[in-house]
Order: structure tokens, then sequence, then C-alpha cells
């Protein structure tokens, strides 16, 4: 077994007492704020994933896209935003109802979007009723838009890309509900 310290610096006299220790290693590596700061690094068999930190910036709801034909209320964004910020969170297909800045509902881990989203549903119960639901990545089909909508959800907010926007748009236009889309998704690995 090896003890390591890294740090950016040592002073002398650190690095005196640091030396008498046989299995201390001390590694200086240089403070840096350059992007590749900004980067997470997994490992996997044979390899490592290098992908970008999921950060919500700040402004990042003023570049929500409104793609519905329903306009969100005051309260509908603010628990699009709440939900947007709680889903980076939560992993793999990851679902979240809220309401009121609470989350209300969430469904994660599943083979698939849709049965994230009915797990929300679930999870959340009456409560679904008028919440707002955030999606780590795009709904390639409108089947978890529609689920959401009988559980009572209102709003969305995802990343959109997938090459069945279209339909998914149209789904939440026929449903009455209001959809954002933020560009950007939480589906990391």
């Amino acid at each position: 077994l090896l003890d390591v310290i890294v740090a950016p610096s040592y002073s002398d006299a650190a690095l005196e007492i640091l030396r008498r220790r046989r299995r201390t290693r001390v590694l200086k590596v240089r403070a840096t704020t350059d992007a590749s700061a900004g980067m997470e690094v997994r490992t996997v068999s044979g390899g490592a994933l290098i992908q970008a930190r999921d950060v919500v910036k700040p402004d990042e709801r003023a570049g929500f896209k409104l793609v519905t034909k329903a306009v969100p209320t005051a309260q509908q964004l603010d628990d699009m935003w709440f939900a947007w910020r709680a889903c980076r969170f939560v992993r793999s297909n990851g679902i979240v109802l809220a309401k009121g800045n609470a989350l209300v509902g969430m469904g994660a881990g599943q083979p698939n979007r849709v049965t994230s989203v009915e797990l929300a549903c679930r999870v959340a119960g009456a409560a679904a009723r008028g919440s707002a639901m955030a999606s780590d990545a795009f709904f390639p089909f409108p089947d978890g838009i529609a689920h959401a909508a009988a559980s009572g959800v209102t709003s969305v907010v995802q990343p959109g890309g997938s090459v069945n926007d279209n339909a998914v748009i149209a789904a939440a236009d026929e449903l009455g509900l209001t959809m954002v889309f933020t560009g950007t998704r939480h589906f990391y690995h």
C-alpha cells in the first residue's frame, strides 16, 4: 500500500517530513482553471471515458426554447427550472417531477425513458397533477409525454435533439402540454 499526496505546491519543510515516509509518494500538479478542469474521467475496461462536467449555468433558464403552442405560466417555468436542475443528479433515463420547488416524483435506472416516466408518475401519485417533468435526455417517442399527461403533468423540460422531436412536440400540443427544449442534456455515464 502507498500513500499518495497530490497538491499544487509544497513547502520545503513539508517535503522534508514527507520524504522520511517510505510508502508515501508526493505528486505536484499544476493548479488549473482551464477547460480540462471541467472534465470528468471514468475508467472503463481497456480505457477511459472523458466527458464535460454536467454543470447547470445560472443563466441557462434564459435559453429555454418554447417548442409548443401552449405558453408556460410563471409557476410552470419555476417548476421546470427546479426540475431541470434536480434532474442532473438522476442517472440513466432520469425523469423528475417537480411542483412548488419540491421534487414530487423520480424515475431512474430503467431500460427506457417511458418506464422511468411511469415510475416517476407512480411515485408522485396525486402530486403529479400540475407538476413539471424534466428528462435528462430527449424523448425518442411521444409515449413518455402521453403517459405524463395522463398522470396530470402540465409542463415538460427536456434537451430536444431526437429525430422524432416533431412527433413529440405534436403530441405535447395535442395533449395541451407546454414544453421547452434546453439544447443541453444531463444524460451522462
